[in-house]
């Protein structure tokens, strides 16, 4: 394989801002061209009182889901600010990403999935079946899915969620997508692709829909076929998964 398996390609990374930088570098070092065009913002919650409540009570949870690498992120701060985490609340997520991270905080013995990064996968865990009783917190973004904390009441549990950081849509001219005619890009969340198609006219789109697509989750391919894109590439998951899929694609004469 040569040393610069993506040489000369032009790759549009839609991660946000702050987390599209370790796969920007990796398409840099492969010699790809890496367009940065971050489809969401990330930042705190801007009133954090009930974050900081729920912090305060974190002593009588009896488990924690940090549902992304960004709930580790800001959920963590809230947490090490007020002190630490209770030595008998059990730690989840559903992504290797946000296990990485939280393992760089040293915290062992995460719960999560090996296999199906999501939602789904953490709730068929063998140690989340039997949690009557439990109390439950779920560290998130300012909304999302409901499915984990809905399964979750069912079996039992009591079940708060702590918006530790919000999203928004940053201001983007679709032209400047355009222009850079990129020869492949990434998306890693329904909701950026969800974004990316708003702005996107019927001109526009038909001129954008054969660009290979790559996405590192089923649900975020399922809803790029929806809208029209002709090329939709599944990946493994996480920075690596993207990489790889890209090198894979390139290397097949694309």
């Amino acid at each position: 394989m040569s040393e610069k398996p993506l040489a000369g390609l032009k790759i549009m990374v839609t991660r946000p801002r702050d987390q599209a930088v370790m796969l920007a570098q990796q398409i840099e070092q492969a010699g790809g061209i890496p367009l940065l065009f971050p489809l969401l913002d990330i930042a705190p919650v801007q009133d954090n009182r009930t974050l900081h409540e729920q912090v305060s009570r974190l002593a009588r949870f009896n488990l924690a889901v940090f549902i992304s690498p960004n709930a580790v992120k800001y959920g963590m701060a809230a947490i090490l600010a007020a002190g630490a985490l209770p030595p008998a609340l059990k730690i989840a997520t559903v992504g290797p990403g946000s296990a990485k991270a939280l393992q760089k905080l040293g915290i062992a013995n995460v719960i999560a999935p090996t296999k199906r990064f999501d939602s789904e996968g953490l709730l068929a865990l063998a140690e989340l079946q039997n949690i009557a009783g439990w109390r439950v917190v779920i560290f998130r973004g300012d909304g999302g899915r409901e499915l984990l904390g809905d399964t979750f009441k069912a079996r039992g549990a009591t079940v708060e969620y702590a918006a530790c950081y919000q999203r928004s849509k940053p201001q983007w001219d679709i032209g400047t997508l355009l222009d850079a005619v990129p020869d492949a890009i990434t998306v890693t969340s329904s909701e950026a692709l969800g974004y990316l198609w708003q702005m996107l006219g019927d001109a526009q789109s038909a001129s954008i829909c054969g660009i290979p697509l790559f996405v590192p989750h089923m649900r975020i391919a399922e809803l790029a076929r929806q809208q029209g894109w002709q090329q939709v590439r599944l990946t493994d998951p996480g920075d690596d998964g993207l990489l790889s899929a890209l090198i894979a694609w390139n290397s097949k004469g694309r």
